[in-house]
């Protein structure tokens, strides 16, 4: 899939209660050339002196009748602490669409599960989903429910089902201690994208019902095209580059989570 890079306006900046923001985006020039949900963009963050590198941000939604683009951002340092202070009508550089994303083929009954950030790229999978007809089950989980900002945001496209650590929205407990664990079987696949133990918790569980499960890492990016070699993992067939070989793999395919599950 051809890259772009670009300046994008933006359009509206939304602040949640969870140090979490989405920017709502549009390309100055020409239209949103299409994407994988799970692919990803790397925003150039001007006027922040400590911040020499872009930033990997998942695509949370795009929308081609506004030509609008969703981006969700948790402040964890100079980076995004800037990006967060961007106003309507401010202007920034991305390049997109990098990455593979998770693959839809053949499914009809998927399961979404997605803890932090990693609830991002699942917005527009489930949007994905319903736009070919089928209603997919999303699971998302945080510590409270001040974490859950995105869950207005799978309306209409999704059955959504939450988890609390602390019990103050949906069940109380982790992902994989939500109900529907039990109902596996209802399911042809699981994606998954989030914390890396909450991943690989997932993942685990997937393996013993033998239900094939993708998994959307979330390493350490620099470059975003694959000339750092920062973001490698190990898999079964070697060494690969998390953002031009993933960020989604399937989870049988990760050294570490084959590890963690045996």
């Amino acid at each position: 899939m051809k890259k772009e890079i670009g300046d994008f306006r933006v359009l509206k900046i939304e602040h949640f209660q969870d140090k979490d923001f989405m920017l709502y985006v549009r390309p100055l020039k020409g239209e949103l050339t299409t994407a994988i949900p799970g692919q990803f963009v790397n925003i150039r963050v001007d006027h922040s002196p400590q911040t020499m590198l872009r930033r990997p941000i998942s695509i949370c939604d795009i929308d081609f009748s506004s030509q609008t683009m969703l981006l969700y951002i948790k402040i964890v340092g100079a980076g995004t602490q800037t990006l967060s202070s961007l106003k309507e009508g401010d202007i920034i550089n991305m390049l997109y669409p990098l990455g593979n994303g998770f693959n839809m083929e053949g499914i009809k009954h998927p399961l979404l599960i997605g803890g932090g950030t990693g609830m991002a790229p699942m917005v527009y999978l489930s949007k994905c989903f319903h736009e070919k007809g089928i209603l997919p089950t999303v699971l998302i989980g945080g510590r409270t429910k001040a974490a859950l900002s995105l869950k207005e945001f799978f309306k209409g496209s999704a059955h959504l089902l939450i988890s609390c650590d602390d019990g103050s929205e949906g069940e109380k407990g982790f992902v994989t201690q939500h109900s529907i664990v039990n109902k596996l079987s209802a399911f042809d696949k699981i994606y998954t994208c989030g914390p890396v133990v909450m991943m690989q918790a997932v993942a685990g569980i997937a393996q013993q019902v033998d239900i094939p499960c993708e998994v959307s890492l979330e390493n350490v990016m620099a470059c975003g095209i694959g000339a750092c070699l920062c973001c490698v993992t190990s898999t079964t067939s070697g060494n690969r580059c998390v953002c031009t070989e993933g960020p989604v793999f399937l989870s049988t395919e990760l050294t570490d989570f084959n590890n963690k599950n045996k």
